[in-house]
């Protein structure tokens, strides 16, 4: 690995003191220790577009950590980084995400809105730090410093006040480890590429539809043109032009980082920490392809009526479960209760719910 990576003996270590494995190193603990908890299992039923009844193709909150954790370690190992450190901060980025995906995730916001609000990266740290229950000797998992912050990709000014260290970079406007910039990029390049092939699959977004994405269409036409013109072919063929869009953004993030990191000449961890900018970056005509992505998928799959049906109904579960458990605190379940207020122990109970647990929930409530 580079000097200017995340190296375990230079790690800041937990917050609770704990002898060092024989088998592991530390990252490779605290992505092990990810993968065990309960939080981790709950993504396999929580949305990232489509809800879960919706169909068992389409992608869950599991299966994009899963897919970003690989784009992730790819990235860091063509770099010369910390290829535990980025498996490990993908895996557990989302942890803290509501079920029914962003739909819920803005109806829990507003619910909070009186009462601190409600951000997923924040809570995926409450889940990391707090919640999780499953050592005799701290609450959480008790991960590393360096997994921690890369977890916390976003914060608030009043949130990061209180985190001590592990906010302070919020305040001070300084830079994530290289291992943490990786895993935001990865999953922007992730859920942009990935939400286009759930949309064509679904059939909300056809052939016609994507070609109208100039970057789909470049791709497609250079694809050969001597296949058999039939649907499983047809099928194929985006398929392909997806995987090779995906190619073109991790072969661009990896080639340009790398120029980037050779012109600012840094040598350590503490020079990437206090660089004026992040050093994991697209170059600007890729990055244009992908802002592209975000600007089809908000205009064609996350408005499609269909999809907005079902951010309706997501948003009206979400409510009434807040209102129920506000007014009925004694049926939130006590091990959410404890040291918490009332209505942050709400969220922490709704955040973690799964779709179809949601769902269920709030059948019986009715």
């Amino acid at each position: 690995m580079k000097k200017y990576a995340v190296h375990e003996a230079n790690s800041l270590g937990r917050e609770h003191l704990e002898n060092k494995s024989p088998l592991r190193n530390d990252f490779q603990r605290d992505r092990d220790r990810i993968i065990h908890s309960s939080a981790f299992r709950r993504l396999m039923y929580k949305t990232q577009v489509f809800v879960n009844h919706e169909g068992d193709m389409f992608r869950t909150r599991l299966t994009h950590s899963l897919e970003v954790s690989q784009i992730s370690r790819g990235v860091a190992r063509s770099l010369e980084l910390n290829e535990d450190l980025s498996e490990t901060i993908a895996l557990a980025h989302d942890l803290g995400h509501t079920p029914f995906g962003h739909a819920g995730q803005d109806a829990l916001n507003q619910c909070m809105k009186s009462h601190g609000g409600f951000e997923h990266n924040y809570q995926s740290l409450r889940v990391v730090d707090k919640l999780e229950k499953r050592y005799v000797n701290f609450s959480g998992l008790n991960l590393t410093f360096e997994s921690r912050e890369g977890i916390l990709k976003h914060c608030s000014t009043k949130n990061a006040s209180s985190l001590g260290k592990v906010g302070e970079r919020f305040l001070n406007k300084t830079q994530p480890s290289l291992e943490a910039q990786i895993v935001d990029i990865a999953d922007s390049i992730a859920y942009n590429i990935h939400d286009l092939e759930d949309g064509y699959r679904s059939g909300i977004l056809s052939i016609s539809k994507l070609k109208q994405l100039n970057f789909f269409a470049e791709n497609y036409r250079n694809l050969r043109d001597d296949l058999n013109s039939n649907e499983a072919v047809e099928k194929v063929r985006v398929y392909e032009t997806l995987r090779y869009m995906m190619f073109i953004l991790i072969n661009d993030v990896t080639s340009h980082s790398r120029k980037l990191i050779s012109e600012s000449n840094i040598k350590t961890i503490d020079e990437v920490r206090n660089h004026k900018t992040t050093l994991i970056n697209l170059s600007e005509p890729v990055q244009n392809y992908l802002n592209d992505c975000r600007v089809f998928l908000r205009a064609n799959l996350y408005e499609h009526p269909r999809v907005n049906q079902m951010t309706s109904d997501a948003q009206r579960i979400v409510v009434d479960l807040f209102n129920y458990f506000a007014d009925n605190f004694e049926a939130l379940p006590s091990h959410y209760k404890i040291h918490e207020k009332k209505h942050r122990s709400i969220a922490d109970f709704l955040s973690g719910m799964t779709d179809r647990f949601a769902n269920n929930i709030h059948k019986s409530l009715k």
